[in-house]
């Protein structure tokens, strides 16, 4: 068996498929130093992706990120091809095509032939085992995942996973060759969608029953994730960026590898939504309508009273210590009152408390209370959502009023259990700590495929580790007595770290 130490820049490469992420991979290896050719099935296609690179590679001289003479080398490096016998004496094969076991499989079996016993063979699969791909190999063992990122030239993250009978060594090299080509590699687990595709499922599945739940409207649920918790982008306009379809498949790939665990079964709306053709920016519509005169989508915000209310703080502000010194600094009046509970604020009469995954009227106690959702950073957000208890609507404007006065905005939302921040914090969370249960993942690989795979920005296990694991927990088991289901059952590391008081990052 090879040590596997020849993959460098004298290593031709071969890149099968010329999608966007093939063509993607493609020219990774030509800019770092290797020879490649690119093959697709369809006349003309691996052509036409080696032109799309050509007009990458000229806006990077534009941009000054190339020279003219670096544009020319690496251009020279690219060919493309309709015949798979022209990719003989490649010593890397680079497959990135459809998302289907079966296809993935016989490709290998004739790249397999054709390439020899020293060739290494890599699969791009999102989410498919690679045990299963490599099954019927006669070499399962110079088979691995090498998972990139759309798009592959930009994104920093590559996942390398190993099946059953996967070299150790390839793992180390192809560790190496993810270095060498600017990337940051991180070891996966062989297990349903990996890291990245597992950890993010409740990004997706709690937006769409969020939004099931009318919490609010899809441009706001977005605007409230984008604004008030730091994510790049919200589920809706995400999944319209993704396409509906490709986001769906990849639902329904883990939910079948799961064993149909409900947890990650497909939800009803985005189905429709393929069903209608309406995959996203590629179909002209998705959640958004992305024609090119397309208004965009208004989310309205709480109109503030006439007049502030007075407030009533605890001594233990907890996480919205950060807002009471923002209003404090923007002029407000806070009374300490060492009556109230943590995290509790008095408005006039009115009650206000951070979501604990409880509805606002189950905790109202029969008095107006107001629910606050979480925020990544409420020293700097923009905005900030909110619940009311039944019959207490009309209070969203004085909190309104108070938050105005600090330049944050107030988003309505109707009295979902666990609202929205908070709920798919504690869910992304809950998702990775069960990843690092069934797996040797360490939290630190978890974090940093999150940050660099989804622009999350923090780590879901760090950002549990600032929240408390408790809180994570107590929030998800408030979730699961508020509907009864298992998708919100807390993972057996996350009731470790609850029940010792310790944390992710310190173990």
């Amino acid at each position: 068996m090879s040590s596997f130490s020849k993959l460098d820049p004298s290593t031709r490469v071969a890149v099968i498929g010329a999608g966007s992420m093939g063509a993607g991979i493609a020219q990774l290896a030509a800019q770092a130093g290797h020879e490649v050719c690119l093959f697709d099935l369809a006349p003309g296609a691996a052509a036409k992706a080696i032109a799309r690179i050509g007009a990458d590679l000229d806006q990077a001289v534009q941009r000054g990120r190339l020279t003219v003479d670096e544009r020319a080398t690496v251009g020279s490096r690219l060919r493309a091809t309709e015949q798979l016998a022209e990719l003989a004496g490649c010593g890397l094969a680079v497959e990135a095509i459809v998302e289907r076991l079966e296809p993935k499989q016989g490709l290998f079996r004739q790249l397999e032939e054709l390439l020899g016993d020293e060739a290494v063979l890599a699969t791009n699969t999102s989410s498919i085992s690679i045990t299963a791909i490599a099954f019927g190999l006669k070499r399962p063992a110079r088979l691995v995942g090498w998972h990139f990122f759309n798009p592959a030239t930009r994104m920093k993250l590559v996942e390398i996973i190993g099946g059953v009978e996967t070299a150790p060594a390839l793992v180390d090299a192809m560790r190496v060759l993810s270095l060498a080509w600017g990337k940051t590699p991180v070891d996966a687990p062989n297990a349903p969608g990996f890291i990245v595709n597992r950890v993010a499922r409740p990004y997706y599945a709690e937006g769409f029953k969020l939004l099931a739940e009318r919490v609010a409207e899809a441009p706001a649920i977005d605007r409230l994730l984008r604004e008030a918790g730091g994510f790049a982008m919200g589920p809706f306009e995400l999944t319209d960026l993704i396409g509906q379809d490709v986001n769906l498949s990849v639902t329904e790939s883990v939910f079948q590898a799961t064993g149909y665990d409900p947890r990650y079964a497909p939800n009803l709306i985005q189905q429709e939504l393929v069903r209608a053709g309406r995959l996203g920016r590629k179909s002209g519509r998705g959640f958004y309508d992305h024609a090119k005169d397309a208004a965009a989508p208004v989310v309205t915000l709480v109109t503030p009273a006439a007049n502030p209310p007075s407030v009533r703080a605890p001594r233990d502000a907890g996480l919205l210590a950060p807002l009471l010194q923002r209003l404090a600094t923007a002029g407000v009046s806070i009374h300490v009152d060492s009556t109230l509970p943590a995290e509790h604020l008095q408005l006039g009469e009115l009650q206000l408390a951070l979501t604990d995954g409880r509805t606002a009227t189950e905790r109202a106690a029969g008095k107006p209370m107001l629910l606050l959702d979480l925020a990544r950073d409420f020293a700097s957000t923009p905005l900030l959502g909110a619940a009311a208890s039944a019959g207490a609507k009309t209070h969203l404007a004085d909190l309104a009023t108070l938050l105005h006065t600090a330049g944050i905005g107030l988003l309505a939302l109707n009295d979902v259990a666990g609202l929205v921040v908070m709920r798919t914090v504690c869910c992304l969370a809950n998702e990775a700590s069960e990843l690092m249960t069934t797996s040797t993942t360490r939290a630190a690989d978890i974090d940093t495929a999150m940050r660099l795979g989804t622009n999350y920005p923090l780590g879901p296990l760090a950002w549990a580790d600032q929240l408390g694991p408790s809180r994570v927990f107590g929030v998800l088991a408030n979730l699961q007595q508020h509907y009864g289901e298992t998708r919100y059952r807390r993972a057996p590391l996350l009731s470790r770290h609850h029940f010792a008081g310790s944390h992710f990052h310190g173990e």
